[in-house]
């Protein structure tokens, strides 16, 4: 697929609590992004548990791909395709006619807590590290198959096939069902080493053959849109949709500036996902043991990272102050919480307490009792140098810990994603890492998606070092310097 002149390509970038459409215009000296639409994403609670509404979700899609073709045409050119990345492990259930079967079921759910250990007593979970290296988290693509088979023993029959949802909406787009890797990695049913299903786990979890759909690689052509697609979006001509790394970290990884390969990396959002690009997998005992990950990457890299909560903890704290009707700005209180003395409260973000949505900073401030360093006065900055401080911390351990379990070695750490912009955040984990931190791009996610489509039509060449060299010189960084451990 070669071209002439600037493209136009449609990165739709899901997350947790958004969604955004980005046009870009991809050139030989060009690489321009401009948010076209941002949507509202987020849990739906009903009285059996929660879910995603990925119908309204694929609405919003559809709109704002329809929003990003009329200005690319106002832009004198035309768009040419897109591609879509969103977080992992959530999927839908479709029927052999290609029905879904409900709305998928949203990670943070608790049904899976009572799955876990009838999972591993069908495999050892030092036997599921071997196989997948995957780090243990409840709410897996495999704990949640297991949950829905607990629930009803034949939901995962008659031909119904489990698509992750960023292969959901690609179905949707062009009737074509696949597992881009990066995602399909996420499941805990991936074979590391090869990078397709694993038969024995498959097998042994008594999961119905076709239940999952081939896998296929980041960088190739899924299909154009239906017909249909095509006249509900008013498209005059084909658009071509295509695979990227549909994780949203696997496209972020991408968008890493990095200018060695002794880099390791930060992509903070609800999540942060902390860790190394490798050749090869990690699957010593004592990998699993630190509860590191190996997940596919873009053109055959490993991310080699630990999942820490996240800003997930800020922004629930946020909401919680919002509906006891605390005006608070989030800048005022960062400013605050900076002024505060360093050594103050921490809390293991990582605990499980926190991971369900509810009132946050009560929790924050009850695991602190248990630590030498409570939280005796709980007022909103005060929880907020908690997080951050606590945050800063788990990262730091995290590219330490990455760099003795892989022997890659680390001289600088890129932090990409929305919590570049929080220069406390940055500070902080600079000092903890004693590592530089390069901070951004913001939309190293959507840069990412937007270059492996950009190679995919022929529009930019070259490999991983050749992209991110193409983003360094896109974006304007910030770097922060380790300070003195009295600072902490």
């Amino acid at each position: 697929m070669a071209v002439s002149g600037p493209l136009a390509l449609a990165a739709v970038d899901l997350g947790a609590s958004s969604g955004r459409v980005m046009l870009g215009r991809v050139g030989p000296d060009l690489l321009e992004l401009t948010e076209v639409a941002r949507f509202r994403n987020g849990g739906v609670r009903l009285p059996d548990g929660l879910y995603w509404d990925v119908l309204g979700l694929y609405v919003d899609v559809l709109a704002g791909v329809r929003a990003a073709a009329r200005r690319a045409t106002s832009s004198g050119g035309r768009l040419a395709g897109l591609a879509v990345d969103s977080w992992a492990v959530d999927y839908g259930l479709v029927r052999p006619a290609g029905q879904m079967q409900g709305n998928p079921r949203h990670y943070r759910d608790s049904r899976t807590e009572a799955v876990v250990d009838d999972v591993h007593a069908k495999v050892h979970a030092a036997r599921l590290y071997e196989i997948t290296g995957l780090q243990f988290l409840p709410f897996n693509t495999l704990y949640q198959f297991a949950a829905d088979q607990h629930r009803d023993p034949h939901v995962l029959e008659d031909g119904v096939q489990a698509l992750l949802v960023p292969d959901l909406l690609g179905y949707w787009l062009t009737g074509i069902r696949a597992a881009e890797e990066t995602n399909a990695s996420t499941t805990g049913l991936m074979d590391a080493r090869t990078g397709d299903w694993s038969p024995e786990l498959v097998q042994a979890l008594g999961l119905p053959a076709g239940l999952l759909p081939d896998v296929v690689a980041a960088g190739r052509v899924l299909g154009n849109l239906t017909p249909e697609v095509r006249a509900e979006l008013g498209a005059e001509h084909d658009l071509t949709v295509t695979t990227v790394g549909s994780h949203d970290t696997a496209s972020a990884v991408v968008g890493v500036p990095a200018d060695t390969s002794r880099f390791g990396y930060i992509s903070c959002g609800t999540w942060g996902l902390v860790g190394v690009e490798l050749d090869a997998p990690v699957l010593t005992e004592e990998s699993r043991r630190a509860n590191f990950t190996n997940e596919r990457g873009v053109d055959g890299t490993i991310r080699y990272l630990r999942n820490v909560m996240g800003l997930w903890l800020l922004s629930e704290s946020l909401r919680t102050w919002n509906l006891r009707g605390l005006d608070l700005d989030l800048t005022d209180l960062l400013v605050a919480a900076a002024a505060l003395p360093p050594g103050g409260p921490r809390i293991d973000p990582d605990d499980p307490m926190f991971l369900p949505p509810g009132d946050m900073p009560e929790r924050i401030a009850r695991a602190s009792w248990n630590t030498d360093r409570p939280i005796v006065d709980p007022e909103p900055a005060v929880v907020v140098r908690c997080i951050l401080d606590s945050l800063a911390d788990a990262f730091a351990r995290a590219i330490l810990d990455a760099e003795r379990l892989s022997g890659h070695a680390v001289e600088v750490v890129h932090l990409v994603g929305g919590g570049s912009q929080n220069a406390l955040l940055c500070q902080l984990t600079a000092d903890a890492a004693g590592k530089p931190v390069v901070a951004g791009p913001v939309e190293a996610t959507a840069l990412g998606n937007l270059l492996v489509q950009a190679r995919t039509h022929g529009a930019v060449h070259g490999d991983l070092t050749a992209l991110r060299a193409r983003v360094r010189a896109a974006t304007r960084l910030h770097r922060y310097e380790p300070r003195g451990a009295g600072r902490r």
